[in-house]
């Protein structure tokens, strides 16, 4: 028994033996096909690509066979290991481009779980994160490799306990930077490659510390890749991230433009206080179809969002914006992807790298800051060589400007003109929405604050211009009363768009000194559960945003603030002088013929409520004639169980007294129905006395008895049953025996002689 479970052991030592000499083998030769293999026109297949057996096993379970011209150029020179810079135009697989070469590097190196971290995908959205991790769940299924996603929204902790055991990390920047601080185990020394998909948003202002801080702490010796539809060439970012002789590879080469090919482009020229009207009708008109509508801020979206909910367009609604919970972005983007009919309003939180199948319509309603934002943008729809369409929506200032600066990217745009029939006007609308819903005037003031910032933080001003904007009409279009005053900054273009793409957390850290001590002060301080309850403000009214109201009002040009500090009693608004003539008319128009009808008294009573009928006690206090009682009453009147008693005893006698005179009203009707019967019968006998010319029968005399007994009240209903079942008595006939022959006593013979022959003729 020893000597064989010891040949089993051997058997099995020799096996593993010899898979493992088998495995370099392919290795090596994987390897040095991936040297020897020299890139032509004629490879259009992943099949001819020199991969491992696992990453090919993995696109064909994913049905991808056919290379994109981005896969077909960039692939190759990743897996020689080359850096990368890849531009192609939006939806042409830029995902597997990346993708493979990283699987296929770890693979080729025989990475482990004890190896740590060997590449780290950077994303700037979180959706476009989870939708690369999707991605590399298929196609890396055959391999043993362990991959994990890091984004905002999630529980850092948990992220923390698993982090060290992955091979392959996706992550947006912020999270990426705070596990590589705060978590012990997160070691990203033995990195191989680093990929930044959408690479010209994150090298942006928005990402600058992030980014700085990440590429600070990773090896030098590390592959990067970086991937996005418009592409930078910039010395300083690409010195940034440690870039030594990268590939330019560009997909745009052959192409007159970085759009989608099937993608047909338009826009519309319409004064902003017009923009609201143009949506809805453009919405009104294309009920069966999927679009996508983007806007400059977070407070646009909720604000549109919200009113053209309730003014029910016929289309169903959703919105995305950063400001959300990542679980409602995570659920708005899975009912948005799955959805045929849909609209979506949107930031550019989804303008790069979201693939939403089917997106028939990308409606720009604010400008895009520029051609790349544009770009990125209309690439959602017409993906993947299929068909779509982009409107973009331009005030008279921003044509020129936008339309040359598309020009030069070799954007194709046509002009289209909106017919009058097609706009629907909703501002009578929205200010009736504000007039009746504090918190969508509220967030109306918001929006238009969040709108005239984004125009004037833009950095091209020959298209943006604060001072275009007719601010009263534009306000008049939001359904507000008057335009609010806005804060506009001194600080230059630049600075405040680094400021608006910073991450709250960063932007709180980067406050002066005094900020940090007051802070620190704040923090010794023991508060109690009264502090906490005095300190808080408008609970009522969008918690603590509504009262930052005043602070963005009442600001001049040169960014001085006159209500720095709040004292416990302040007023917080001084235009309550309104005249008459400045409020808004909120009738809507009607015909004379409605009018007459609307104030008609019938038709009012027919259209209002059922009116109630009104009791008034003792007080003069007024009740409604049905009405529950109160615990409290109730409990006067008594215990439960003496209630229940005398109500029982009270509907006891009732229906005794009821059902007495039901008895008594059913007797009547019997003693009439007798009466009209005996009548009909002295009718009858009147008519046989008639036609007897003048000889009269005696009625029968009544049994008074009988009668006396069925009117007594204390007959029974057997007797009635019986008298009725007894069969009418027929009237007696005129018969010698019964016939009383009524006459005048004779007097003369011929009186004698006409009784005698009347005698013989009825015998």
């Amino acid at each position: 028994m020893g000597k064989k479970g010891k040949q089993n052991r051997e058997a099995k030592v020799n096996l593993r033996k010899k898979r493992v000499e088998e495995e370099r083998k392919r290795l090596a030769e994987l390897e040095s096909n991936v040297k020897e293999f020299e890139l032509d026109g004629s490879i259009t297949k992943f099949s001819q690509l020199p991969v491992s057996k696992y990453t090919m096993e993995g696109l064909k379970m994913s049905h991808f066979t056919s290379m994109t011209d981005i896969q077909q150029k960039a692939i190759v020179p990743a897996l020689k290991g080359q850096d990368i810079l890849g531009a192609a135009r939006t939806g042409s697989g830029k995902t597997l481009a990346f993708l493979i070469p990283v699987m296929e590097l770890l693979y080729r190196n025989a990475w482990n779980s004890l190896d740590g971290l060997g590449a780290l995908i950077i994303s700037p959205t979180r959706e476009l994160a989870i939708q690369i991790f999707d991605v590399l769940r298929k196609i890396g299924r055959s391999h043993q490799l362990s991959a994990g996603l890091v984004i905002g929204g999630k529980d850092p902790q948990v992220e923390a306990e698993r982090i060290s055991k992955l091979n392959i990390l996706i992550g947006t920047p912020g999270r990426i930077l705070h596990h590589m601080h705060k978590t012990s185990s997160f070691d990203v020394s033995n990195l191989q490659m680093l990929v930044l998909d959408e690479a010209d948003r994150i090298l942006d202002m928005g990402f600058k510390h992030d980014l700085n801080a990440i590429v600070q702490d990773l090896p030098s010796t590390r592959q990067t890749l970086l991937f996005s539809a418009t592409q930078t060439k910039s010395v300083s970012d690409l010195a940034r991230l440690s870039l030594s002789d990268p590939a330019y590879i560009s997909a745009h080469d052959l192409e007159p433009s970085a759009t989608p090919k099937g993608l047909e482009q338009y826009y519309v020229v319409t004064e902003v206080d017009q923009k609201l009207n143009t949506l809805y009708g453009f919405l009104k008109s294309h009920l069966k179809s999927k679009v996508l509508v983007f806007f400059s801020s977070s407070k646009q979206v909720r604000f549109v969002y919200e009113t053209f909910r309730k003014l029910q367009p016929g289309i169903p609604l959703l919105h995305l914006h950063g400001r959300q919970k990542q679980a409602a972005r995570i659920d708005v983007t899975d009912k948005f992807t799955a959805a045929q009919h849909s609209c979506l309003f949107a930031t550019d939180v989804c303008a790069r790298g979201m693939d939403f199948p089917g997106v028939e319509w990308v409606i720009q309603a604010d400008a895009p800051e520029d051609a790349a934002t544009y770009i990125h943008r209309v690439g959602r729809s017409a993906r993947f060589d299929k068909k779509g369409r982009a409107l973009m929506f331009l005030t008279p200032s921003e044509e020129v400007g936008m339309v040359n600066a598309l020009e030069k990217r070799k954007v194709p745009v046509a002009k289209l003109n909106v017919k009058e029939s097609k706009k629907k006007d909703i501002t009578q609308d929205l200010q009736a929405l504000c007039f009746k819903d504090p918190e969508i005037k509220y967030l109306g003031q918001k929006a238009f604050i969040s709108y005239v910032r984004s125009v004037n933080v833009q950095h091209d001003k020959e298209i943006f211009n604060v001072n275009d904007i007719p601010f009263e009409k534009l306000a008049a279009s939001f359904g507000l009363p008057g335009a609010p005053k806005v804060k506009i900054s001194s600080n230059s273009a630049s600075k405040a768009r680094e400021q608006k793409n910073m991450p709250r957390e960063l932007l709180r850290l980067a406050k002066g000194d005094d900020d940090e001590k007051t802070s620190e002060q704040d923090e010794e301080k023991v508060k109690t559960k009264y502090d906490r309850m005095f300190e808080r403000r408008n609970q009522n009214v969008l918690s603590e945003h509504y009262m930052k109201l005043q602070k963005d009002a009442d600001i001049d040009d040169n960014g001085d603030n006159e209500n720095e500090e709040d004292g416990f009693m302040t007023v917080k608004r001084k235009d309550h002088n309104i005249t008459e003539e400045e409020i808004p008319d909120l009738t809507a128009p009607v015909s004379k013929r409605q009018q007459k009808k609307a104030l008609s008294k019938k038709q009012l009573a027919k259209s209002g409520p059922n009116p109630k009928k009104l009791v008034f006690d003792d007080e003069g206090n007024a009740h409604e004639l049905y009405e529950m009682a109160t615990e409290e009453d109730f409990r006067k009147a008594g215990a439960t169980e003496e209630q229940i008693q005398e109500f029982l005893g009270k509907e006891s006698a009732q229906m005794q007294q009821r059902d007495i005179e039901d008895k008594q009203l059913a007797r009547d009707k019997r003693q009439e129905k007798k009466r009209r019967r005996k009548e009909k019968e002295r009718e009858a006998v009147s008519e046989s006395e008639d036609d007897d010319e003048g000889v009269q029968l005696a009625e029968p005399e009544p049994d008074l008895d009988r009668d006396m007994e069925s009117s007594s009240p204390e007959s029974s209903d057997d007797d009635d049953e019986e008298e009725r079942s007894r069969p009418a008595k027929k009237p007696k006939t005129s018969s010698t025996k019964n016939k009383v022959l009524e006459v005048e006593e004779p007097t003369t013979l011929e009186d004698l002689e006409a009784l005698s022959s009347r005698l013989i003729q009825n015998n």
